[in-house]
């Protein structure tokens, strides 16, 4: 047995991992994983919304092994850098809803964010505006976990750190089900969420508001695709009080929706772009803030006068990892795998509402490839389980025991299999999770 103690895990119940001790993993194949035992595991969350093109796709391992051979890093400091780097920003420029733009890297999203607020502070200083440094997100959204984008991250856990900084907002979480008022239709509920984050920016001050960050579907938050016409309502209101739109693609973004970027889905026109994760599948800690037009130009003239942009991280456009999302990126256009995520999303989306006919399941959502499950102790009143159940959790150890990886979300499970899927896994997926839940409902029905 490998020693595990000397581990210290993020994002893990402690406690339970105690008692049951973590799952080392050595290998892969396609979508699924094997612990050291050689037990096979169906990863239905895409290693961590990431691993989309599957975990040994041949065209990764063989671009990694070429550019490891012939230039195996560097940084993008003091005017140089390397090849697939300057490659890689000609693509997302491409692919973007920009016709022209920069590329600033970072090694995740969390930097990716950080750097972003960072750059919004630089431009509004040079601009004689120093006084606009306030951030706005949303309540249950996640742009990351250093100090600034777990400042932004609007989850209740980051007060343990004394978290968020000052002049980090959040407003409503637009999520219909969960914070509807009784009888108010969608378009009524997104109306009030307008009237909110307009309330809050009139509060606040329009000339001290930086920039407005949001995920097109907030991933960590539970997968809660916006109310109907939402970010119609919020974009109308960012462009009365000039605001900077930045869509957090992180989670969304290379075609997890259905589309390339979830902009394209909710008609989302941003002035920065966020990304990473499924840039290069998995195989590389590689981010990137994408400007647009606007943002550059303003980006240039606050840099020109400063003479630099103080801020860069040393593996920030690694040559490997730009090679592999180069190569990630024309798998995923080029070997149709938006097509298929679109070709599945109706099986994908049928099976999870099929669960809404359990008992404790009160809401099945998502959109694309992504989704999941919010449990309820009781469907009427959508009133919670009790918190020491842990009813997240143990959906989640126990599909493990059936041999699937699904997340456990406080009371919701989440599912994101990667993008080669097909519909005989989709089938084990879901005949997997049917048999979980109605053994683990058995049980907690039984504790009364």
């Amino acid at each position: 047995m490998i020693n595990t103690n000397n581990v210290l895990h993020g994002f893990t119940d402690l406690k339970n991992l105690d008692s049951l001790g973590p799952i080392v993993l050595n290998q892969a194949k396609g979508i699924y994983v094997y612990d050291q035992d050689g037990k096979k595991y169906l990863d239905a969350n895409s290693g961590l919304w990431n691993s989309v093109v599957g975990f040994d796709h041949p065209r990764m391992i063989e671009t990694a092994k070429k550019q490891y051979e012939k230039f195996s890093g560097y940084h993008a400091f003091f005017g140089r850098i390397s090849e697939p780097a300057v490659q890689l920003a000609d693509k997302l420029i491409e692919i973007s809803p920009f016709t022209s733009g920069k590329v600033f890297y970072t090694n995740s999203g969390s930097e990716a964010n950080d750097t972003t607020v960072k750059l919004l502070w630089f431009i509004n200083r040079r601009k004689g505006k120093p006084n606009r440094r306030k951030i706005i997100t949303r309540i249950n959204s996640y742009h990351g976990v250093t100090a600034v984008s777990a400042s932004m991250t609007g989850k209740p856990y980051n007060s343990e750190f004394g978290l968020p900084l000052d002049g980090f907002l959040h407003a409503a979480c637009p999520h219909y089900w969960k914070y509807a008022e009784p009888n108010e239709s969608e378009e009524e509920f997104t109306k009030r969420m307008g009237e909110d984050l307009e309330n809050l920016i009139q509060k606040e001050g329009p000339e001290t508001i930086a920039g407005f960050f949001a995920e097109p579907v907030m991933g960590a938050g539970g997968v809660i695709p916006p109310s109907q016409g939402y970010f119609d309502v919020v974009q109308k209101i960012l462009k009365k009080y000039d605001i900077p739109f930045i869509a957090d693609e992180v989670i969304c973004g290379f075609g997890r929706t259905g589309n390339l970027w979830g902009s394209q889905t909710y008609n989302i026109q941003p002035d920065i772009l966020i990304a990473s994760k499924c840039i290069t599948s998995g195989f590389f800690p590689l981010g990137a803030v994408i400007l647009g037009e606007k943002m550059t130009e303003e980006m240039m003239e606050a840099s020109y006068q400063a003479e630099e942009f103080f801020h860069g991280f040393t593996a920030g456009g690694h040559p490997v990892g730009c090679a592999l999302a180069l190569e990630a990126i024309d798998i995923i256009i080029n070997e149709k795998m938006i097509e298929n995520v679109r070709k599945l999303e109706p099986l994908f989306m049928g099976a999870l509402k099929k669960f809404e006919e359990l008992e404790f399941i009160g809401e099945a959502r998502g959109i694309g490839l992504m989704g999941a499950l919010e449990m309820v102790h009781d469907k009427k009143t959508k009133k919670p389980f009790d918190g020491s159940i842990s009813i997240g959790e143990r959906v989640a150890n126990q599909c493990i025991q059936n041999g699937l990886i699904c997340r456990p979300l406080g009371p919701s499970i989440v599912l994101c299999p990667p993008f080669i899927t097909s519909e005989e896994e989709m089938s084990i997926i879901f005949s997997t999770l049917d048999k979980t839940l109605r053994k683990v409902f058995s049980e907690v029905k039984s504790l009364g």
